[in-house]
């Protein structure tokens, strides 16, 4: 397979299976499919995922394998319809990025669905943060919890309601690990906020990697990703260590254009970021003056249009040749066209934006 070619990716799903699967967006019942990739036909279960985006023409899908149960190392992969990035293409840049920088993330590529025939378009298979993330890394055994909503905020407080939380975990579904797990979790969310000012440093460092989380925050601030600070996050236990680790999770809203696909200012987010933990570590001045030569660093070396132009060109040159076969985005070529400029002014001004506002961390 030439690596500039998309891998076609074929599924048939029963006639009555695909109309209860269209039947009702919100249901989360997977349905038997076959998936046939290349040469290889898999036996899988699938659903819609996603929680707006399955409002969307063009739906995204959470597959399981089934027969066999494990397949090229994973037991599962999500296919994102990316329908509101015009240009398909920012959630892999995101992740490809964190990658760079040395933050844990998700492998993804494109590639072409069908569904019974008909063409569906260009998707960006993604990998799942779970065991077998854990495994192909050859990560120590840890447990997995995905921030699902924005009571992933690291705070006592409800971001949804704006009451005390019933429970510490809230926000957080159990993708991999044990009743223990939980329980750390929830300590780890308690001690954050009610260790005193002096004892912080010292105390957070046992729960968390924290110059993980600060190149994480510095991807984060770099891409604008302003969704991500309280949810679109995994976080990984490595149990050896006992600290936390995160990972990104869903970047299509970055690089200039948010969840809507709207274009955003460069200035947008603050080079602070947002969450309970991001504040209480900032305002540790070790941490602080961590944070800002890790933003220097990453300014100087990756994050450049000198670096990052090769990248977004040849993802472009990659889906390009596939556009006219998407029925759900061949009409706004003219703007597909146009997004590596767009892309690309943006983290020329977002770098300068940065750089004009490290003084904030002295």
């Amino acid at each position: 397979m030439d690596k500039n070619n998309l891998t076609q990716y074929e599924l048939y799903i029963h006639p009555k299976d695909y109309q209860e699967l269209r039947r009702d967006i919100w249901n989360d019942e997977p349905l038997p499919a076959k998936l046939k990739i290349g040469n290889k036909k898999l036996e899988i279960d699938i659903a819609y995922r996603g929680s707006h985006i399955r409002k969307f023409k063009k739906k995204s899908y959470h597959i399981a394998f089934y027969k066999p149960q494990i397949y090229r190392g994973a037991k599962e992969i999500h296919l994102n319809a990316e329908f509101k990035d015009p240009a398909v293409i920012r959630n892999k840049l995101s992740f490809d990025f964190f990658n760079e920088i040395g933050v844990l993330s998700p492998r993804s590529q494109h590639i072409f669905l069908s569904i019974n025939g008909r063409n569906e378009g260009i998707y960006l298979e993604l990998e799942s943060v779970d065991e077998c993330f854990l495994k192909k890394r050859s990560l120590p055994e840890g447990a997995v919890f995905y921030a699902v909503d924005g009571d992933a905020n690291f705070s006592l407080m409800s971001d949804l309601d704006k009451e005390v939380k019933r429970s510490l975990d809230l926000g957080y579904e159990m993708k991999w690990g044990n009743e223990q797990d939980i329980f750390y979790l929830q300590e780890m969310i308690l001690k954050l906020n009610t260790t005193p000012r002096a004892e912080f440093e010292k105390e957070i460092q046992k729960y968390f990697h924290v110059e993980q989380y600060l190149y994480w925050l510095s991807g984060i601030v770099c891409t604008q990703n302003y969704d991500g600070f309280v949810h679109n996050y995994a976080l990984y236990l490595n149990r050896e260590t006992g600290l936390f680790e995160i990972i990104p999770w869903d970047y299509d809203a970055t690089w200039g254009r948010d969840i809507n696909g709207k274009e955003m200012s460069e200035d947008y987010v603050r080079i602070q970021g947002y969450n309970t933990l991001t504040a209480r570590l900032l305002d540790v001045p070790s941490f602080r003056k961590k944070y800002q030569l890790i933003l220097q660093e990453i300014l100087e070396e990756k994050y450049t249009v000198a670096n990052l132009q090769p990248k977004v060109e040849q993802l472009y040159k990659q889906i390009k040749p596939y556009v006219q076969k998407d029925p759900y985005i061949r009409d706004r070529q003219m703007q597909f066209e146009n997004e590596p400029e767009l892309i690309l002014r943006f983290i020329e001004k977002r770098g300068n934006y940065i750089r004009n506002h490290l003084q904030v961390l002295d």
